[in-house]
């Protein structure tokens, strides 16, 4: 054999390699972005999660029952080019049961979002206590 046999086998040997391996390369990255986008959904709906627990704590104590509803799209920032998360696609749902202290009330804010033909859930827990009334009666006097 020639020089120049070695060298063609050598290259179609490449190309065999390079066949093999770029399908699993390109793979590999589309999961990438795959694992990208539910990574970006997982933060949005925590951070959505926390948002309507600190809603309810505003709101000050509440009462026992089971609220649902979904997040508008906020407004497209047009002065600055940053895209906002498909909020619209999240959904919630708050749950306030009573403990065994009637100054306490467990609250579970649940956010939904569709991936794929599943449905994703993030779910938080936090407790509420009924804040007490002070009365003028309880402060202190110095004479």
């Amino acid at each position: 054999m020639t020089q120049r046999g070695f060298v063609l086998l050598d290259v179609l040997l490449a190309l065999a390699v390079l066949a093999i391996a770029l399908p699993v390369l390109l793979g590999l990255a589309n999961r990438d972005l795959e694992l990208l986008a539910h990574a970006r959904a997982l933060t949005t709906a925590t951070l959505l999660a926390q948002e309507k627990l600190l809603e309810t704590e505003v709101e000050g104590f509440p009462p026992v029952g089971q609220v649902m509803g979904d997040f508008q799209a906020p407004a497209f920032d047009k002065t600055s080019e940053r895209k906002y998360d498909q909020r619209e696609v999240f959904r919630w749902a708050r749950t306030v049961d009573a403990t065994s202290f009637e100054d306490v009330r467990e609250v579970r804010v649940s956010i939904f979002w569709p991936r794929g033909r599943t449905e994703e859930k993030v779910e938080m827990t936090s407790y509420v206590f009924l804040e007490p009334k002070t009365s003028s009666s309880s402060r202190l006097h110095t004479d």
